[in-house]
């Protein structure tokens, strides 16, 4: 779905913002054709030029994938820094990253997009500040590596990554022994994840008004109306025309994804461009169905449910049921319309169970928890020396159960 150009600018603006660059200077420059050497034709070149020299700006981003020779080349034109879309979202990563995964995959995505450029300054190995050194900055060490260094470095932390990785496979592994059913939330970035996280969770996750807040996966156990606990799982925001580099940066999102029970949909339906987000996400996840992670299933859409937050900036949830067919409205920000989504997913999970009368004695005390913890206790009858119950289970539960000693 195409964007407006308006709406792509304020994207651009609020990458940029969202790690500190002060915006002196924006607009809007249509293409009649793109030029292998500058990607901009000669009058925008020198427009831009002259709005660098009126506001004595030293960086610039361009909204687009450059190509080394054109970054280059509107560097010297233009006597200042310039990075692309794919720099500004690596130099956005390399500061949000936390996790051990989360940091080497951002270095390797950085170095395979530094890999392609002409050699440049490299401060990753040596940096006193966050990101990559793109936008530069004082107090930074300069290195400059070429190919070879680059390489070896990549081998290194691909090794490095494929530990991370097993480990990582070990405790999903765990999980599924225990195993509750998992809610992964995904959606375009800043839809308001994390927001809606720590209200269904309680949680502390860092939510704040600007994009790629979350970077790395966050888990927490839920209870749903039933008594039914869950894990939800809060993953790091898709963006339209993602640099190829960082696809496996999302990996762990991915598999998240992947695996989960139920997939929330998260869409900040009060975006302009909700619509154009809405096809971006669904772009990714249809991607997900092959290829590499094909155990992400074609059946993604039967196992996703639409919310469409932000409801409190349209005049509420039922403001917007009423202009918007499918999906639950809600605000993540107010609570409003959180109970019908908690109930929804207890209907959701509650749909592929079975039901079972099941009798134990008064002292199986074990297996009568097990039950509890696994399952939903409909009915509970005491007898002399038995207890009988009508329990709702998952059809793997109700196997494992089977097997209990």
């Amino acid at each position: 779905m195409p964007r407006a150009a308006e709406a792509r600018l304020a994207e651009a603006v609020g990458l940029a913002a969202s790690i500190g660059v002060m915006i002196v200077h924006q607009a809007i420059h249509p293409l009649r054709a793109r030029r292998p050497s500058t990607l901009l034709g000669e009058g925008q070149v020198e427009m831009v030029r002259a709005a660098l020299e009126e506001q004595e700006a030293g960086l610039v981003v361009v909204d687009a994938a450059l190509t080394p020779v054109q970054q280059r080349n509107l560097e010297r034109a233009w006597k200042a820094k310039v990075i692309d879309r794919t720099g500004l979202i690596l130099e956005i990563f390399g500061e949000r990253a936390r996790t051990r995964e989360g940091s080497l995959q951002v270095e390797l995505a950085h170095l395979e997009y530094q890999r392609t450029r002409l050699v440049r300054s490299w401060t990753h190995l040596e940096r006193q500040r966050g990101g990559f050194g793109f936008l530069g900055g004082p107090g930074e060490s300069q290195i400059e590596i070429d190919r070879r260094l680059i390489g070896e470095r990549i081998v290194r932390l691909k090794k490095e990554l494929e530990q991370v990785r097993r480990t990582r496979g070990l405790h999903r592994k765990s999980r599924e022994r225990v195993p509750y059913p998992v809610i992964a939330l995904v959606g375009y970035t800043n839809a308001g994840k994390s927001t809606l996280f720590n209200a269904l969770t309680g949680a502390g996750v860092m939510a704040q008004d600007q994009l790629f807040a979350t970077l790395d996966p966050t888990m927490r156990q839920i209870t749903l109306p039933s008594g039914r606990p869950a894990i939800l799982s809060d993953t790091v925001g898709f963006i339209s025309e993602l640099p190829t580099q960082l696809v496996e940066a999302f990996r762990a999102t991915l598999e998240e994804v992947a695996s989960a029970d139920i997939i929330l949909h998260v869409r900040d339906v009060a975006h302009p461009d909700s619509a154009a987000q809405r096809a971006d996400v669904h772009a990714v996840l249809d991607g997900m169905a092959g290829g590499e992670h094909a155990a992400m299933g074609t059946d993604w859409r039967a196992r996703t449910i639409e919310v469409l937050n932000k409801a409190d900036l349209l005049g509420g949830p039922e403001a917007v049921a009423a202009r918007i067919e499918g999906g639950l409205a809600v605000s993540a920000m107010t609570g409003e319309g959180l109970d019908q989504l908690r109930a929804a997913l207890d209907e959701r999970l509650s749909a592929g169970m079975v039901t079972a009368e099941l009798t134990l004695t008064s002292a199986d005390g074990a297996r009568l928890a097990w039950l509890y913890r696994h399952g939903e206790v409909l009915e509970r009858v005491e007898e002399e020396g038995a207890v009988r119950l009508t329990v709702r289970l998952s059809p793997a539960d109700r196997a494992r159960f089977g097997q209990l000693p």
